[in-house]
């Protein structure tokens, strides 16, 4: 359990990860969307940069998410919010849609997680609770078909527990399948060498945040 104490750190907000994993998106990409935290993405759009968002339900072209009189309860992203279409969006059938996502035409997938390994294994749909659905869902797929895999979580567990581990614990969903991972804290790429802190909270010193992961970092600003 880490000590630091974290309550008197301005840690990013999920509007504060989304705009920062939209900086690493290139212009033109074909973009995943995964259920919770990365769905936000969507309402981060920059005007100076195309990024073709993908639903696993059959769209492609998805815009920010519906409100008010937009909500149309048929047209809906793949955690069942409203959503609306940009200019030249396509609807296509579920089956098409994985077609893109195991044929290695989404250029980068954006996943929650519950935990990333050093090695950049991802376990995402599975803690061992009893009351939550048991199924990866199309997060498998996703994982190994995309060309990127950006990981966007928060930090630490309730209970003050790093998400970045030596070896994940929890059911895999992909082995060495992750990029980028975006944090409430920082963000991280994972690479050959191991993972590197390429950018952090201004309140914590990379010592800290090196203890706060309780995993190897190597300090991407030096």
């Amino acid at each position: 359990v880490i000590m630091i104490d974290l309550s008197k750190v301005q840690k990013r907000t999920t509007a504060d990860i989304a705009k920062r994993i939209v900086q690493d998106i290139p212009d033109g990409a074909h973009v995943n969307l995964g259920i919770g935290q990365p769905m936000t993405i969507s309402n981060y759009l920059p005007l100076d940069k195309e990024i073709l968002l993908h639903s696993e339900n059959g769209l492609l072209g998805m815009g920010p998410l519906a409100q008010g009189d937009e909500i149309d309860e048929e047209l809906v992203n793949a955690g069942k919010q409203p959503v609306t279409m940009l200019p030249g969006a396509s609807l296509c059938h579920h089956a098409d849609s994985f077609v893109m996502i195991r044929g290695g035409h989404i250029d980068i997938c954006v996943l929650g997680a519950f935990q990333v390994s050093v090695k950049g294994d991802i376990a995402n749909w599975r803690t061992g609770d009893p009351k939550a659905i048991p199924a990866v869902g199309g997060a498998m797929d996703l994982a190994l078909g995309a060309k990127k895999l950006f990981v966007m979580m928060e930090h630490l567990t309730k209970s003050g527990e790093s998400k970045l581990v030596p070896e994940c614990t929890y059911p895999l969903t992909a082995l060495a399948a992750v990029d980028s991972i975006y944090t409430d804290l920082a963000t991280i790429e994972v690479t050959p060498e191991g993972l590197l802190a390429v950018d952090w909270v201004n309140e914590l010193s990379f010592e800290e945040l090196q203890e706060v992961s309780g995993v190897p970092l190597t300090n991407g600003k030096q």
